[in-house]
């Protein structure tokens, strides 16, 4: 859960510095007594330090009660949530939009393929996971850290404000949408990933311009919603690099 409001918890000694990399504010750093002289955890704790945190050793068996995971790390930082006001949407043409993903893990898997295939951000609707949750940082692999992530309202209103904006809403389908490498995704876009079990409801047709489905070969229903967001946000890259490519002359001037 949240340390507070506007600050969050970063487990390890991987994310605390991937948050010091992001220029983040690190308020406090708690690390188990027995492991604060380990060398690379003993330069990061310096690290921390000189960037304006708070160091606190913790007595033998204190972390492991307090920590999230079932192995707990040997060092826990609080971290000052980064702001995302929504004016990072002014300029955006690719937007990864989460309808009531709910399982942390998801929501955090969900954000590091939209990091990784460069989403300009990623709105978070009422009803997903809270995107600073310790277990979508975790699952994220700090890239909460790299990109705006937004909560936000009522999936209906967010989808408004985004058509208002010209984004084609473009929603995931296990079946009966577009397949995912025959639709145009150079466009200015906002991929819509929808409830992990249901899916998205259908008082939201109207505000869905296209559906994508992902064409399979096997026996699998359908994918994961983190899965097929990383499959799609992809494709979006890999469209628009083709773009890219052949805007360039044949001379290379």
């Amino acid at each position: 859960m949240r340390h507070g409001e506007g600050a969050f918890v970063v487990e390890g000694p991987t994310l605390l510095a991937t948050a010091l990399d992001a220029g983040a504010h690190v308020e406090s750093v708690f690390v188990a007594a027995d492991e604060a002289v380990r060398p690379g955890l003993e330069r990061l704790l310096e690290r921390a330090h000189g960037a304006g945190a708070r160091l606190f050793e913790l007595a033998p068996g204190v972390l492991e009660r307090v920590a999230d995971t079932v192995t707990p790390q040997p060092v826990v930082a609080i971290v000052t949530a980064p702001a995302a006001s929504g004016a990072e949407l002014a300029d955006a043409s690719f937007v990864v939009v989460c309808a009531e993903v709910r399982d942390p893990g998801n929501a955090g898997a969900v954000i590091r393929a939209a990091d990784a295939a460069g989403a300009d951000a990623v709105v978070c609707c009422r009803g997903t996971a809270d995107p600073f949750n310790p277990k979508t940082v975790r699952a994220s692999a700090g890239s909460v850290l790299h990109l705006p992530v937004l909560n936000a309202g009522p999936t209906a209103e967010v989808l408004a404000d985004l058509g208002s904006r010209q984004l084609r809403r473009m929603a995931a389908v296990a079946h009966g949408g577009t397949p995912h490498t025959e639709a145009d995704l150079r466009v200015p876009l906002a991929l819509v990933l929808g409830n992990e079990v249901a899916g998205l409801p259908e008082e939201l047709d109207d505000l869905i311009d296209e559906r994508l489905t992902i064409e399979m070969s096997g026996r699998a229903e359908s994918l994961n919603v983190s899965a097929a967001a990383a499959v799609l946000s992809f494709e979006v890259r890999r469209q628009r690099a083709t773009r890219n490519l052949r805007a360039v002359p044949e001379d290379g001037t």
